[in-house]
């Protein structure tokens, strides 16, 4: 039998769906880790849901998973998860923050105003996700298992490949005004995106000291509910998520070390 101390407690937000379930199961089916893996979703009933999904898909996984609640919007949902973790394990060996929005089409789909729908990007994409950090830090430090820090960004954040404008989201659209919706792209998510690679830098010089392993991770096109449109991703040549969460499961088990401290993508580091 494992003992708790040998056990790895992994947390990761926005576990109940997408890349974020996915990664659970990844977890769950890792031949060299034993996991307490804390599958967190804002809706407790959801992430209950996922859980038995999980436990019923793996019965005789070695990890084990649990629901818990936690909202990054809210600070009181983050610090009541914080005091649940506190006192039911002590510490954090890998925290993955995984919980993100992709909503520019709500604003041009006249369900929120521009500023609505910016203003909640950099909220749950940024905002939310350091105070999700800066709150849980203290757990992180207190794990002796080479504790880990990552955070899921995207490969539509980098400002040098933008630059170089090869894919279609970073071409010009036709002169005149209005532009087409399409044509306008996913601005207020890759803006906030390319905030949380800073963010990240800036997490990687905190806690560099203190031995904690920093990166965001660039998990490519994947076929989730992000953005409300699967099947368009899917048509657009998005790959399935489950090839997202092995790379994640990969930097957790070490093998992306080397690179510390940078945004990786499953076979390179993803430019600035």
């Amino acid at each position: 039998m494992t003992s708790n101390n040998e056990v790895e407690v992994v947390l990761i937000t926005g576990a109940n769906t997408g890349l974020g379930y996915e990664t659970v199961r990844s977890l769950c089916q890792s031949s060299s880790q034993t996991y307490t893996i804390l599958l967190g979703g804002r809706d407790i009933e959801k992430a209950e849901a996922a859980t038995k999904q999980v436990q019923k898909e793996f019965p005789d996984s070695r990890s084990t998973v649990r629901p818990i609640q936690v909202d990054i919007e809210h600070d009181e949902s983050i610090a009541q998860a914080f005091e649940q973790v506190s006192n039911e394990y002590g510490r954090v060996d890998v925290l993955i923050n995984n919980a993100g929005i992709q909503i520019d089409q709500q604003y041009y789909a006249g369900k929120m105003s521009m500023r609505e729908a910016w203003n909640k990007s950099w909220d749950v994409n940024t905002t939310g996700t350091h105070i999700m950090t800066y709150t849980f830090a203290p757990l992180l430090l207190k794990s002796t298992k080479n504790p880990r820090l990552l955070f899921i960004t995207s490969g539509t954040s980098t400002l040098a490949e933008a630059e170089q404008a090869k894919l279609w989201i970073d071409q010009s659209p036709p002169r005149g005004w209005p532009k087409e919706p399409m044509r306008l792209g996913v601005g207020a998510y890759r803006s906030s995106k390319t905030g949380m690679n800073m963010m990240m830098r800036e997490w990687t010089r905190i806690l560099k000291e203190d031995g904690v392993k920093v990166w965001c991770i660039s998990p490519g096109m994947l076929v989730t509910g992000l953005g409300g449109r699967p099947e368009m991703i899917k048509k657009m040549g998005g790959l399935d998520a489950a090839i997202g969460a092995d790379f994640v499961r990969d930097v957790v088990e070490g093998g992306r070390d080397q690179d510390v401290g940078k945004v990786i993508r499953r076979d390179n580091v993803q430019p600035w």
